[in-house]
């Protein structure tokens, strides 16, 4: 069974983190078959963890996990801490693939997401004119 873990950094305020959780559940959704498990981790702040949201697909059945950073840029969180708390993982269920994919803000259709939800806000300002 294939999972997707969307990883955030987790926050002091509770309503951000349920933020990344009806995210997660759209998500879901959205993928249909093409993943058995879709769920959400935090780097800190939130539960649960990285390596507890691992460990949650891997008991659900998971022989391979995608990890999907919601970050915008590569700053120590994506260049280093994702990528250690995965591996230690790894080394945990070798048998396991465990791939930490490009986080959000390196996406292709980033720049046209940027534009669109730019352009949306100019277009309701304009209709409460």
């Amino acid at each position: 069974m294939k999972s997707l873990l969307l990883v955030a950094h987790g926050s002091r305020r509770p309503q951000s983190n349920d933020e990344v959780r009806a995210l997660t559940a759209d998500l879901r959704v959205r993928a249909g078959a093409a993943y058995g498990s879709v769920a959400c981790a935090f780097l800190e702040l939130a539960e649960p963890s990285i390596p507890d949201g691992i460990e949650a697909c891997v008991q659900a059945g998971a022989n391979e996990i995608v990890v999907l950073p919601f970050f915008l840029s590569a700053g120590r969180h994506v260049a280093e801490d994702v990528p250690q708390l995965v591996q230690q993982k790894q080394r945990q269920y070798p048998h396991v693939s465990i791939d930490v994919v490009p986080y959000l803000g390196a996406a292709d259709g980033i720049l046209d997401l940027l534009l669109a939800q730019a352009e949306s806000f100019g277009k309701a300002r304009r209709a409460c004119r």
